[in-house]
């Protein structure tokens, strides 16, 4: 199984050059990727931003938006334009991980209802992968560049429901899980592995999944202060469950990462907490 980490893009108080720092570290690792999570009401960098700075400083570490709301990008010959500039100048290095998100705050913001994003979502992967491919538009023809694969981008599909797993085996290459225990992973990618034999695809979808993590000095607190508030909008209780799930030791990294393999997980991404650089050293050392 691959190991991830998380850039920081959604940690408060980050700075542009910290963020750039934590990318060379991430590669000098040897992590599998660099991951972003994000949302639009929430002081953090916006993902296809953050992994585009993170590509000028890298050469050879993946670069995954775990996920994208695609829904909340209005434009989809835009946001296909966007995606395919960041995987042709990384090299082909974009794993764009796409989902609908839960909070109503973010589609109030942008404008939008909820109400047939899930429908919206599909419409605009099938409109991607036809622009990536290379169908004409206008007078000029296609829109450009194109992607380093021939049809785009490795497409990640987040959400836990079976209508989820029949739009990975459609639409996508693979499933991401936005959280929880590696039971929880294990039982969904027997869904989206069923999904996708239905479906007739050859060979078997990339499976991943996230999980937070903070080390170092006093990690509970560390975990606390970000999880807490990053999941505020939905209770005390249920964020307090997602904080409590945060990896405070190597002793945690290790069973977690044992666990999720044992699942099923192909790659497992642990995002962080806290932006300061060496954390990326220490869940290293703590994976060692």
């Amino acid at each position: 199984m691959d190991v991830g980490i998380g850039l920081p893009n959604t940690v408060p108080g980050t700075e542009p050059q910290a963020l750039l720092d934590w990318a060379r570290r991430a590669e000098e690792a040897n992590f599998s990727t660099l991951g972003t999570i994000g949302r639009i009401v929430y002081p953090g960098y916006e993902e296809l931003i953050a992994l585009t700075a993170a590509a000028t400083v890298t050469h050879r570490i993946r670069l995954t938006t775990g996920v994208l709301l695609a829904p909340l990008y209005r434009n989809t010959a835009l946001l296909a334009k966007q995606a395919a500039s960041l995987d042709r100048l990384s090299g082909g290095r974009l794993v764009l991980g796409v989902g609908l998100g839960g909070r109503d705050d973010d589609y109030a913001a942008s404008g939008l209802s909820t109400e047939g994003r899930g429908r919206r979502l599909e419409e605009q992967l099938a409109e991607m992968k036809r622009i990536w491919a290379g169908e004409e538009r206008g007078f000029a023809g296609a829109i450009g560049p194109r992607p380093v694969r021939a049809d785009g981008p490795e497409l990640i599909l987040g959400g836990s429901t079976a209508l989820t797993f029949r739009r990975v085996a459609e639409l996508g290459d693979g499933w991401i899980m936005g959280g929880g225990t590696p039971d929880m992973f294990a039982r969904a990618a027997s869904g989206v592995d069923a999904a996708w034999e239905q479906a007739g695809r050859r060979g078997r979808p990339r499976k991943l999944s996230l999980a937070y993590f903070a080390l170092g000095s006093d990690p509970r607190a560390q975990a606390d202060a970000y999880l807490l508030h990053y999941y505020a909008s939905l209770g005390r209780d249920v964020a307090g469950q997602i904080a409590a799930g945060a990896a405070v030791s190597a002793d945690m990294v290790k069973s977690y990462v044992a666990a999720f393999e044992a699942g099923g997980c192909d790659e497992l991404i642990f995002v962080p907490t806290a932006s300061t650089p060496d954390q990326v050293e220490l869940l290293a050392e703590a994976l060692a």
